[in-house]
């Protein structure tokens, strides 16, 4: 784990902010090796590893599943939470200041979990996804109760073109009175893509204003994908 600490900790985080702020996301280098994507995908079949199942076509979110895991989390998603807060946290701050808001986010994820808590928000959010072919995600936002950390994170833990075909990341941006801009973005096996939980800053001739933005995934073609989501905030 030391190793994935230092990888985290040596990332250009100049960079991935500043391609937070022109594109609304930002990507990684390569941060998990195969055998640890495949660790983690081996964990899916685990009962006990996770708190709950979510089967998304029963609720209309689109078609596939989730698990979100239960505490404690595995050692490898705990460090990945743990070590790419702080400087989510830094980003988070700023963006609060460009939009004049009041929230101020602690340095480390033990204090902001703390305040989750207070808030009776005290299950774990991390989410393994499964999707097979003709499986998709709706866009939504991550939003589990009164607190809600601005920016998290995803890694696909399969790989593009040979495991799976389709089933690109979806991110949609609607600024007030204009139409909703989309992107879709491949991610590699072991990248993990940064982008916002509802919201964004948007530098305008008036200053900054706040762009609301939701997330998804597109429906797979072939095969099947599983991909790891690291959120912040804790749910009621």
């Amino acid at each position: 784990m030391k190793d994935l600490k230092h990888r985290i900790g040596t990332l250009d985080w100049s960079q991935l902010a500043t391609q937070l702020d022109e594109q609304g996301y930002a990507l990684t280098q390569t941060l998990l090796s195969r055998s640890q994507c495949e660790e983690l995908t081996a964990l899916y079949a685990n009962d006990k590893v996770f708190r709950s199942v979510v089967v998304m076509e029963r609720y209309r979110f689109g078609r596939g599943e989730y698990r979100y895991f239960a505490e404690p989390l595995p050692p490898l998603v705990a460090t990945l939470r743990e070590h790419f807060y702080p400087p989510l946290a830094h980003i988070a701050n700023r963006w609060t200041e460009r939009l004049n808001g009041t929230e101020k986010y602690p340095s480390t994820l033990p204090e902001f979990l703390k305040s989750c808590q207070r808030s009776q928000q005290i299950k774990p959010t991390p989410l393994m996804l499964y999707y097979k072919s003709g499986d998709y995600n709706c866009l939504h936002q991550d939003l589990y109760g009164d607190i809600a950390f601005p920016l998290q994170a995803a890694c696909v833990l399969s790989r593009h073109g040979s495991d799976y075909t389709g089933g690109e990341f979806l991110l949609n941006e609607q600024r007030p009175r204009a139409q909703t801009r989309g992107e879709a973005i491949t991610i590699e096996q072991g990248q993990f893509i940064i982008f916002p939980n509802r919201y964004r800053p948007v530098s305008g001739s008036r200053g900054d204003y706040r762009v609301n933005m939701r997330h998804g995934v597109s429906r797979l073609k072939s095969g099947t994908r599983h991909c790891l989501g690291i959120i912040f905030h804790n749910a009621k």
